[in-house]
């Protein structure tokens, strides 16, 4: 989905500026979940799953940024396919990648 990205750009970007991507994707796919709108839903929860991929695979964040990545994907993908999440998680998730989102504006 994200050829450009996954050609060479995303490796450009600042692990600020690939999790603020990321958020939006995860955002996008809150909302649809959330409105019940089922193919935009899957289309973002695909698009989210990209970028979460793409920045877990770039050589620049090993260690505890990837577990950091890693963690930030797995809980996402509870709040849709694990029943025993509180759907309130949502908002966390929302709340931490806002903070990304602040921080690559400021840069």
């Amino acid at each position: 989905m994200h050829r450009e990205a996954a050609g060479g750009r995303w490796r450009t970007l600042t692990l600020v500026e690939q999790l603020a991507h990321t958020g939006s994707e995860v955002e996008r796919a809150i909302a649809a979940h959330e409105s019940g709108k089922a193919s935009r839903f899957d289309n973002a929860l695909a698009r989210a799953l990209e970028l979460f991929d793409l920045t877990a695979a770039d050589d620049r964040w090993r260690g505890h940024r990837r577990r950091e990545i890693l963690r930030a994907r797995e809980e996402f993908c509870r709040l849709f396919f694990d029943d025993a999440v509180d759907p309130r998680s949502a908002d966390g998730l929302r709340r931490y990648f806002l903070a990304f989102v602040r921080a690559a504006r400021r840069n």
